[in-house]
């Protein structure tokens, strides 16, 4: 077992933040000093809460002050996705499928399922081909998914899932992130409670000709079968997923379904390791 949230968390807060407070002389000191002012004073203040819950005999300046800084705390920030880095040379279905190489029957019908799924029937895209073939669409290369941080309730950090396709990134090779899927109820797939892993193959915002100011924001995925119904390996603990062996091997959703960035480890040939010990909050999902 083992995680690297701890680290990095107690990077940020023990180091970098204590670094920029001091004044750079003996900063090692500073630092550690500084913590352990702050962490005293927030266990006095955990304190004092307690004891005014529990009824206790305060003193109007402690009540003043706990009143304070409970007011002092902001509400919880929703955060949403974000697509960006629009690619210029695709503007319908089919510059997408010469471009991505997925065939058109596939990309028809992947947009009719998602539609059914998940479209109010009176909202719906249009079923007949031809249409669907001239639907004005934009293709994008990132999504920016938050995340809230682990033993947070209003903080998050943002993941940013790339999909580039065929296309070079940062002068290096194609990159298509692996990426966490919410598909189904935590009864689902076993450990990995109602998602699925899969590689980000595009992210697209398809407008509605009917109404220019409906824009339905999807990507496509290549997912990836849990093996034995998601259950734990008895020998590493892990769950292995695989190719799936149906015709599916590209599938439309919604990018509210995205949850994150995924880490998977190569097995063996067609077949990955999902590592749900990268972090504390992948690790307490997964068991």
């Amino acid at each position: 077992m083992y995680s690297t949230e701890i680290g990095e968390l107690a990077h940020k807060t023990q180091l970098k933040e204590g670094w920029r407070q001091s004044n750079k002389n003996e900063a090692a000191r500073q630092i550690v000093h500084s913590y352990g002012r702050q962490h005293a004073i927030r266990m006095r203040l955990l304190n004092l809460q307690s004891l005014k819950t529990r009824g206790a005999d305060l003193s109007p300046d402690v009540l003043k002050h706990l009143d304070r800084t409970t007011s002092m705390v902001s509400p919880p920030v929703i955060c949403r996705r974000i697509l960006k880095g629009c690619q210029g040379d695709v503007s319908n279905i089919v510059d997408f499928s010469r471009i991505s190489g997925v065939l058109l029957e596939i990309i028809y019908r992947e947009l009719i399922l998602y539609s059914r799924h998940n479209l109010p029937i009176d909202h719906g895209l249009p079923e007949d081909h031809a249409t669907l073939r001239s639907l004005p669409i934009e293709l994008l290369t990132q999504l920016k998914v938050p995340d809230l941080t682990f033993q947070e309730a209003d903080v998050y950090e943002l993941h940013c899932a790339r999909s580039t396709g065929a296309l070079h990134c940062r002068n290096q090779g194609s990159r298509n992130d692996w990426v966490w899927v919410q598909l189904g109820t935590e009864e689902m797939y076993g450990a990995l409670k109602g998602c699925l892993t899969g590689k980000l193959v595009a992210l697209l915002k398809i407008r509605d000709p009917r109404s220019e100011d409906t824009v339905r924001r999807v990507a496509g995925v290549q997912l990836l079968t849990p093996v034995n119904s998601g259950r734990l390996s008895d020998l590493h603990g892990l769950v292995t997923v695989q190719m799936r062996e149906d015709t599916r091997g590209f599938t439309i959703v919604d990018i509210g379904t995205i949850l994150g960035l995924a880490l998977l480890i190569p097995e063996e040939d067609r077949r990955w390791l999902v590592n749900s010990r990268i972090d504390l909050r992948t690790f307490n999902e997964g068991y």
